[in-house]
């Protein structure tokens, strides 16, 4: 259901512009394909976000840094047992990406014009849920090292698991993936 450009709110505004450069990328998103996205006119989205693109990304990117940090990397971190965690986050990364089927915004502003704007914001995200999934590792008795190293494996797998996915129209890659991340991450 589309809503009037005037009663949506920011975050709805922010959630249609990172609906955007997820299909279009940074460098693709045109300022009429975010005013058509939106619903507000030009005049109006730099009124919302006077340095424009870079604005609007930014506070993509500022979501993103608030979901991921409430449905992922505090669950990850919070007490109960390693398995529940990570199906935890499996079932939200399964839910946000769609299945498989929605891009990784992190990796679209990892590349390209954006990468050189936003790569300290992008470098962190990823450093914190790579530590957020050692931290469940390391409480399944594995050492720092070890929880390290296949905490950014696992990152890499979903990573990876999305751009195949969706390059081969083919989700049971990113659900295969998925379901056997808590396994191989817990193994003695």
């Amino acid at each position: 259901v589309l809503m009037p450009p005037a009663l949506l709110s920011r975050e709805e505004v922010v959630a249609r512009v990172m609906a955007v450069v997820r299909r279009q990328g940074y460098d693709g998103a045109s300022l009429s394909a975010l005013s058509k996205a939106t619903g507000l006119g030009k005049s109006s989205l730099y009124h919302h976000f006077p340095a424009g693109k870079d604005d609007m990304v930014g506070a993509v990117i500022g979501h993103l840094e608030a979901t991921l940090e409430s449905s992922i990397f505090a669950p990850l971190r919070s007490p109960g047992a390693p398995e529940e965690r990570l199906a935890a986050m499996n079932r939200t990364l399964d839910r946000f990406y769609d299945n498989g089927r929605e891009a990784c915004v992190l990796a679209i502003l990892g590349i390209g014009d954006a990468s050189e704007r936003f790569h300290p914001r992008v470098r962190q995200i990823f450093h914190d849920w790579i530590e957020s999934i050692a931290s469940v590792i390391r409480d399944s008795g594995q050492s720092p090292e070890v929880a390290r190293a296949r905490a950014e494996d696992a990152v890499v797998r979903i990573e990876g698991a999305l751009v195949l996915a969706r390059s081969l129209g083919e989700t049971a890659i990113f659900s295969r993936t998925l379901s056997g991340l808590p396994t191989e991450l817990l193994k003695p």
